[in-house]
């Protein structure tokens, strides 16, 4: 299995979401899902318009690990969901497949879908797990909170929130780039 990263540059983020609001609706609420609610896809795949009318949480359980969750709807992603699910019938899925309207997406679906926004924008190490990555590293990068994050995540410690949302990768590679022998430089060896 690949590992997959967040994305850490939001101005990417505002483009690939700019990217899947031209491209399918279904495709930009999906994103939208996984970038503000920190769910795995295929906690998000299977929910239906009942699951989000008139809600201010998902009440699911999660599908892994089979711990109950209420994950807040936050207030961006609400207006998002109301816009699209108005009209719709509580019992219709929020991703319907194509094919079969009667049935959610599949995971392979929702990868190929973040699969042609990686290579339209040239990222890699992209996958379904990139949303909730993204959520987790903008979430610490704007409040410091790691503890609260592991809770989120439902991780046993601290060390596997970061190295999953990649502040563990992150911290090396300022390691080693800030690295400098400082006796070489003041010499003029460098």
């Amino acid at each position: 299995m690949n590992t997959v990263e967040p994305i850490r540059d939001y101005n990417m983020i505002l483009d690939i979401t700019d990217y899947f609001k031209e491209q399918s609706e279904r495709n930009y609420v999906m994103w939208c899902m996984g970038i503000y609610a920190p769910i795995r896809i295929s906690d998000i795949l299977p929910l239906q318009v009942r699951d989000v009318r008139n809600k201010t949480y998902l009440a699911m359980r999660e599908k892994k690990t089979g711990n109950e969750q209420l994950i807040p709807i936050n207030g961006d992603l609400r207006k998002i969901l109301d816009k699209y699910i108005k009209g719709k019938e509580d019992y219709e899925y929020l991703f319907p497949s194509r094919k079969n309207q009667k049935a959610p997406i599949s995971r392979q679906q929702a990868y190929n879908i973040m699969n042609q926004a990686a290579e339209k924008f040239g990222l890699q190490k992209i996958g379904c797990h990139t949303m909730r990555k993204t959520f987790g590293y903008h979430y610490y990068q704007q409040t410091g909170d790691i503890m609260t994050l592991q809770d989120i995540f439902n991780h046993s410690n601290i060390s596997i929130t970061k190295r999953y949302i990649g502040l563990t990768q992150d911290i090396k590679n300022r390691a080693v780039n800030d690295f400098r022998y400082k006796r070489l430089e003041e010499k003029g060896r460098i």
